[in-house]
């Protein structure tokens, strides 16, 4: 589970709030994580084997969206790897645990433990937030022509470099001065709970909006072709609006609880006092959404290749072969359908029109196979 009170709780004079959930049945929640982290780690590396009876790609390169798709299951099974080790320690050595919460104690290990578990996993989910971005930008700019495999550079140095920066950021804030003695009251931990929550509010606003474009531009270069708008291309649209429409179901589905607990938990550190009756209801609230996210979190890694790939099968190849492409077939079939014999004795100037609309045809079925290269 990722979420910012990870942090919060290796600072020993932590929050009310913080204390409220981290105590809450830990064993419970812990196993709870390293189920769900662990079911979703066999089930993703599984999606992402290759799988008897699958025909070689007829690509003869990887576009830069199969990679970003690739690179967010990456940073899916680690950080549910780092959920796992962190609750199997959190589990089996209680007397380790207990030991964060001394002030000015001379054993510097439980600390070092809690803040490093908690950063790996904070700046692995951030990574995958900020490649999930970079993958809406990419669709939109391999439709206009404007991306290739070269931009894939560019996308390392912002997806790392934000995620190094912010996470840094925010955890020299939260710990200043000094990790044994944290600054007290809600302000000093505002800054990393922004930097926590930036790259997920990023994606849920401007994701849907980016995915909204890419696929009226697909619509107008299909349409633009041949100025018909046949009924594989209209399926090929609908399959990547649908593909865009999972990305974000999965997304919403594994993070809303997180918003929703920590809107909940900010309201009660508010509270002059948090275990008053009337805010009974609330810190139920806090608490079964705090399960919730232990459940949903680790689970977005198998969900994502749901929505990337669809269901690929038990049967595992170890041979390794390329993934067939579908569309192609059908961007092949769509070409067919609309290409006629040109006469022998055409004008030079029409010959030449022809030749420049087939390149751009050429260029638009290449643009095409490059966004659904990795449909199932």
């Amino acid at each position: 589970m990722a979420s910012p009170r990870l942090e919060t709780y290796c600072c020993p004079n932590r929050d009310a709030a913080t204390q409220l959930v981290m105590n809450f049945q830990p064993e419970v929640f812990c196993g709870v994580c390293i189920g769900s982290a662990s079911i979703s780690l066999l089930l993703t590396i599984l999606q992402l084997l290759p799988k008897k009876g699958q025909s070689p790609r007829k690509m003869p390169k990887a576009s830069s969206s199969s990679t970003i798709l690739l690179l967010i299951s990456i940073c899916d099974i680690l950080g549910g790897l780092g959920m796992i080790f962190r609750s199997s320690v959190w589990l089996g050595f209680p007397g380790f645990i207990a030991n964060i919460s001394v002030v000015n104690g001379t054993d510097v290990w439980p600390s070092t433990f809690c803040v490093g578990s908690a950063m790996w996993i904070q700046l692995l989910y951030s990574a995958g937030f900020w490649w999930l971005f970079c993958y809406a930008v990419d669709s939109y700019l391999v439709v206009r022509r404007s991306a290739g495999l070269s931009t894939i550079v560019l996308y390392h140095m912002m997806t790392w470099g934000l995620a190094v920066m912010l996470c840094v950021e925010g955890i020299a804030l939260l710990y200043y001065p000094s990790l044994s003695s944290c600054e007290n009251g809600l302000e000093h931990a505002i800054p990393h709970y922004i930097t926590t929550y930036a790259p997920l509010l990023l994606v849920l606003v401007a994701n849907p909006i980016l995915f909204r474009r890419t696929v009226s531009a697909v619509a107008s270069l299909l349409k633009g072709r041949q100025g018909i708008y046949t009924e594989n291309e209209r399926r090929l649209g609908t399959e990547i609006q649908m593909r865009f429409f999972k990305i974000m179901l999965v997304f919403v589905i594994c993070w809303s609880s997180n918003i929703i607990n920590e809107t909940l938990l900010f309201y009660l550190e508010m509270q002059p006092d948090i275990n008053e009756m009337p805010l009974k209801n609330i810190r139920s609230a806090a608490l079964i959404t705090w399960i919730i996210m232990g459940v949903l979190n680790p689970m977005q890694g198998f969900l994502f290749t749901l929505a990337f790939y669809g269901w690929t099968g038990w049967r595992v190849d170890l041979k390794w072969r390329k993934r067939e492409i579908p569309w192609e077939s059908m961007s092949s079939s769509t070409v067919g359908e609309n290409a006629y014999p040109s006469p022998v004795n055409y004008q030079s100037n029409i010959h030449d029109s022809k030749k420049i609309s087939t390149t751009d045809s050429q260029q638009t079925d290449e643009a095409i196979s490059m966004l659904s290269e990795a449909f199932p």
